[in-house]
């Protein structure tokens, strides 16, 4: 292999900084232990941060531990997904409702307005508990600031 092929290979290599500690130097260390899976799963999470193993756990630990990040159980996201499919169910549900009305009411005879009312609020707040759910598992999910 020549120099400048060398140089080319070297040219692509991803190289992992970490970013200097706020409080200087860290001169406290300590061993932390995985399994094999548990081991992927972390070494897997740091590749994504573009971020060396032990700057990632040191960074996710901490960022836990001053609360600027809370953990969440792993179907966090699952329910997220179902509350956000829910939601746009019970828009359209609204919605239907909506043409419904007008088509069975053209001449304001067969449902009254109270009864369309009434029924539309129950929609709105079925909407709004939904909305509520799905923004407390989001606060819950992202970063505090």
């Amino acid at each position: 292999m020549d120099e400048s092929s060398a140089e080319e290979t070297l040219s692509h290599v991803s190289v992992r900084r970490r970013g200097r500690e706020p409080g200087g130097p860290r001169s406290h260390r300590f061993k932390v232990s995985f399994n094999d899976p548990e081991l992927a799963i972390v070494q897997e999470a740091a590749d994504r941060e573009n971020q060396a193993l032990a700057s990632w756990v040191g960074q996710v630990s901490l960022a836990v531990a001053t609360e600027l990040v809370v953990p969440v159980s792993a179907d966090a996201k699952e329910v997220l997904q179902e509350l956000i499919q829910s939601r746009g169910q019970l828009r359209r549900i609204g919605d239907n409702l909506n043409r419904v009305a007008y088509a069975l009411n053209p001449d304001e005879g067969a449902v009254t307005d109270t009864q369309l009312k009434a029924v539309l609020a129950r929609v709105d707040e079925a909407v709004r508990r939904v909305d509520e759910a799905t923004l407390q598992v989001m606060r819950e999910r992202r970063t505090r600031s």
